[in-house]
């Protein structure tokens, strides 16, 4: 049995910390990897998301296509 490489698996991840700060991704519904991937890259609010384009939020890891349907409403095209 191999052991997972996963950073949250593993226990290394603070989660409080995530939660402290994607409150605006969570009302959202968007699942747990695609909130810290916008977190991790700085992206803390949806007025926020008006700099990126979706093929930049889809190159961040954990943003999938469930993540991109939702935030695509905010992105400008």
């Amino acid at each position: 049995m191999s052991r997972s490489r996963c950073d949250v698996t593993q226990g290394t991840v603070d989660l409080a910390w995530y939660a402290e700060r994607d409150g605006v991704w969570r009302d959202l519904k968007l699942a747990a990897p695609a909130r810290r991937a916008l977190v991790n890259a700085g992206i803390l609010t949806v007025s926020d998301l008006a700099s990126y384009s979706l093929s930049d939020l889809q190159a961040l890891h954990g943003i999938g296509k469930n993540a991109l349907n939702v935030l695509r409403q905010f992105v400008t095209q």
